[in-house]
């Protein structure tokens, strides 16, 4: 189940349906979210053919094709089109993902897309990410050191470097924190399972000196104990990786240090 938040007092209308395109004989519906503030009118959701005869293989290269050839004004974030930046984080066909690497044919009929649940709508498929980038920047996202800064580099050992594998690759997309209901309810004061995720990564970095100061600042009722082991998050981060499980392991840390 997912949950998307409209503009105060709205209701969903009729969008408008595109032509299909002539002489195409491989086309493929698509239905898209579509809201734009400077208009005061209701959200709608809009319906497009695309040949796709004429097209990549991917959810991000059918909307950079309408974008390009029927509609102009349909807005989304795109960038790295290789899963590296995040920017094109939406739902497709009822799941968080990415679109530059959520390939068409995973869709079965028609390919609904909306922006990502349950955050504020900018506009079309953009969600606003201030308050989730305030969060990450709420758990410290960098090496937090006491001692004296070495002549070249803080060194760290082969094994320690691999306990950090799983948890660097976020790209900070949001798939995972706007698919887990704690999240929707308590977003104010629960973190989520991506700015969690990175706080774990930065707890377990060997040359980090600041482990009692970053556990202390989780030590929270909301801030770290809203996650209800759902694994929402796990299953939809579009780069494979566990957020559940490094908040479980925050958990124990906590537990650990008042043993």
């Amino acid at each position: 189940m997912v949950q998307f938040t409209l503009p105060k007092n709205s209701k969903m209308r009729v969008g408008k349906t595109w032509p299909k395109p002539e002489g195409a004989t491989n086309v493929r519906k698509f239905q898209i979210y579509r809201w734009d503030p400077d208009t005061g009118e209701n959200p709608r959701v809009d319906t497009y053919f695309v040949d796709m005869d004429n097209c990549g293989p991917m959810i991000l290269d059918a909307l950079i094709k309408i974008k390009n050839e029927i509609d102009p004004t349909l807005t989304f974030r795109r960038s790295c089109r290789e899963g590296i930046c995040g920017s094109c984080a939406m739902n497709i066909d009822g799941i968080n993902t990415l679109a530059c690497i959520y390939g068409l044919d995973e869709v079965k009929g028609d390919v609904k897309i909306y922006p990502l649940p349950h955050m504020p709508v900018v506009k079309d498929l953009i969600p606003d990410l201030t308050h989730f980038y305030a969060q990450h920047a709420s758990i410290m996202p960098w090496l937090e050191t006491k001692t004296n800064r070495p002549r070249k580099e803080w060194k760290q050992s082969i094994e320690d470097r691999k306990k950090l594998d799983g948890l660097y690759e976020c790209v900070m997309c949001a798939s995972c924190s706007t698919a887990c209901p704690s999240y929707w309810w308590n977003a104010d004061r629960y973190l989520g399972p991506a700015a969690l995720l990175h706080a774990y990564r930065w707890i377990i970095d060997s040359r980090d000196e600041a482990t009692p100061e970053r556990l202390d600042q989780l030590e929270d009722p909301f801030k770290l104990y809203r996650c209800h082991t759902i694994m929402n998050c796990t299953k939809t981060c579009p780069k494979g990786l566990n957020p559940a499980k490094a908040i479980a392991e925050i958990k124990k840390l906590m537990v650990e240090r008042v043993v």
